[in-house]
């Protein structure tokens, strides 16, 4: 399909990887030498949309510098010649996406990010969304073409969660009567990876965060889909999790590159 523009949710204080770090946003958290945010634009962009709007918020003054300083030599292989004048760069990462930041404030939820820049997606017809601290393997293509033929208003990916949980069945008075992995238990959460059209709007107020009442009126009315990928999908939301992809890139095992 024609590339679309993708809106990707950076603003959050990401508290719980401050034993992290307490200056790095944590979409800016890395795997090896590159953050998140850049893996899951990059994900995006090698499906054909390279139009990203960046909801800014906690440390937002930090995504823009990486950006503006982006040096596309530390990632990407290159010959010098005549000690240094001449720089021959084998290729580029982003030298195609266009950037648009958007601050939308230090504490705002989901929802008032998303309506902050609803200025920025009015003449698309469908748009993508990210909270933008998850990686996945989904076949993008197949996503959005099930969602275009829906007719629906809203989808979301529905994902395995971590087998970390672990769901627990029990009767009124406490008694266990099962306990589970969460990855054997046929449970499905949000994944964070949306496509919305624009009639999104519609069902949004001020002050509203994007999957409660937002969602419940979509919900209400028939116009939310949810698609399904059992394949492997993570989140960077805690320090354990930052050490799990720091193990998975140090052994080469990187299923979030599909480029």
């Amino acid at each position: 399909m024609v590339g679309v523009k993708v809106v990707l949710f950076c603003g959050g204080l990401g508290t719980r990887l401050k034993e992290y770090s307490e200056t790095i946003p944590k979409p800016m958290a890395e795997i090896g030498y590159r953050p998140v945010l850049w893996y899951l634009m990059k994900y995006y962009a090698s499906y054909g949309h390279h139009d990203f709007v960046l909801c800014l918020g906690d440390r937002g003054a930090y995504i823009k510098r990486y950006f503006m300083n982006y040096d596309e030599y530390l990632s990407n292989d290159f010959t010098i010649r005549k000690g240094g004048d001449e720089v021959e760069l084998f290729k580029s990462d982003i030298s195609d996406w266009s950037i648009t930041f958007v601050d939308t404030g230090q504490t705002s939820n989901v929802g008032q990010r998303l309506y902050a820049v609803r200025e920025h997606l009015m003449d698309d017809e469908m748009f993508l969304a990210n909270y933008a601290d998850g990686l996945t393997d989904l076949n993008l293509d197949h996503y959005l073409s099930w969602f275009e033929n829906t007719g629906h208003i809203a989808s979301f990916l529905s994902v395995i969660p971590s087998a970390t949980f672990h769901p627990v069945m029990a009767d009124q008075e406490g008694t266990v009567k099962a306990i589970s992995s969460a990855k054997d238990a046929e449970l499905w959460v949000n994944g964070g990876f949306f496509a919305f059209r624009r009639e999104i709007f519609d069902y949004m107020r001020p002050g509203e965060e994007l999957v409660e009442a937002p969602f419940q009126r979509l919900i209400d009315a028939g116009e939310l889909v949810t698609y399904r990928n059992p394949g492997f999908w993570a989140c960077m939301d805690t320090f354990k999790e930052k050490l799990m992809f720091d193990d998975m890139f140090s052994k080469g095992h990187t299923p979030w590159v599909i480029w």
